[in-house]
């Protein structure tokens, strides 16, 4: 991991490289954090993914679609960069990843009331079923649970997940 750490921080000077808890770029302080003690493949491609977001300046996201548009954007291109450093990345390895972002997309979407599956509304932390016109307000972090909850308010009905 050390060695492919250095590669790339040769490659690419401007990005800073910092351990910590997970794997993630911050556009913040433009830098990758990763595992210090992770190792093999999936720790490699991680890497290598994160640095395909700092590549490409991803900033964040609003629009449930914006967010697997970002995340396919950085794969292809850790699939670029990975190429380019003689790896490759497992197609597999890269459909699992992107079914974790749809499966939390897909359950933010359920309609609390009655399991509809809805749409965000315009101003995307908030849905709005069609079927039983139940709203419903979602936080932006994936790593927290899911959950839900019903304020007393007139109908239609808000709840906040």
């Amino acid at each position: 991991m050390r060695d492919l750490i250095n590669r790339l921080a040769r490659k690419y000077p401007t990005i800073k490289f910092a351990p910590g808890e997970q794997f993630y770029w911050s556009p913040e302080s433009q830098e990758i954090i990763y595992i210090e003690k992770a190792r093999g493949n999936q720790a490699a491609w991680s890497l290598l993914h994160e640095t395909g977001h700092a590549l490409l300046n991803h900033r964040g996201w609003q629009a449930d679609y914006e967010l697997i548009r970002l995340e396919m954007a950085a794969w292809q291109r850790a699939q670029s960069l990975a190429a380019e450093l003689g790896l490759q990345i497992d197609e597999d390895h890269i459909q699992d990843c992107l079914d974790t972002y749809r499966d939390w997309l897909y359950r933010r979407s359920l309609c609390p009331n009655c399991n509809n599956k809805c749409l965000q509304q315009s101003d995307y932390s908030h849905y709005r079923c069609f079927n039983c016109h139940t709203t419903w307000k979602v936080g932006p972090n994936r790593f927290a649970r899911t959950y839900r909850s019903r304020q007393n308010v007139p109908q239609p009905d808000t709840i906040f997940i």
